[in-house]
């Protein structure tokens, strides 16, 4: 998110992505409440400009993919125009179905590096605010980086190392 806020890419995402994201971090975190999502959800669309795809619906029939529970998430991404869809599920989104609608399917990991060949000096003070802003627990830039890398960012996290005290 922070990456996006400080224009590094366009965020893009869809109601029914909103959904999704949520009801899979409720039940990997018991812990947390739907209100306490539903909060997030909000600042999210309040603060990433223009990322809230609507309109995009009469699209889904349409499309074929191996997981024709994701053709939502396609569909978005056409009628957004955009040209990537960041997702560790990359085989349920094969490029050579993505290709006719000119969007390319990528890892985070991948996505992340291309962001660091851009503005490394941006991406490190994006992760730092991010590390600064987790209270509890809070986390040293070490710790933060064993999470991403824990979270599959691993050469991106690589990459990080070498610019700890920026973190």
């Amino acid at each position: 998110m922070r990456l996006a806020l400080i224009g590094l890419f366009q965020a893009k995402w869809s109601a029914q992505i909103h959904e999704e994201w949520m009801r899979n971090v409720l039940q990997s975190r018991p812990d947390l409440s739907r209100e306490r999502l539903e909060k997030t959800r909000e600042l999210m669309d309040r603060h990433a400009t223009d990322a809230l795809v609507e309109g995009y619906e009469h699209l889904i029939h349409q499309l074929e993919l191996p997981d024709e529970g994701d053709r939502h998430v396609l569909a978005a991404a056409i009628h957004a125009k955009v040209d990537v869809i960041v997702t560790f599920n990359l085989k349920d989104f094969p490029r050579s179905v993505l290709r006719p609608y000119g969007i390319l399917p990528l890892h985070p990991d991948v996505f992340l590096c291309e962001l660091l060949d851009i503005d490394q000096d941006s991406v490190c003070q994006a992760v730092r605010e991010q590390r600064l802003s987790l209270k509890n627990p809070p986390k040293t830039a070490r710790d933060l980086l064993e999470t991403l890398e824990q979270q599959g960012l691993k050469k991106s996290v690589e990459r990080l190392n070498e610019k700890l005290a920026l973190l």
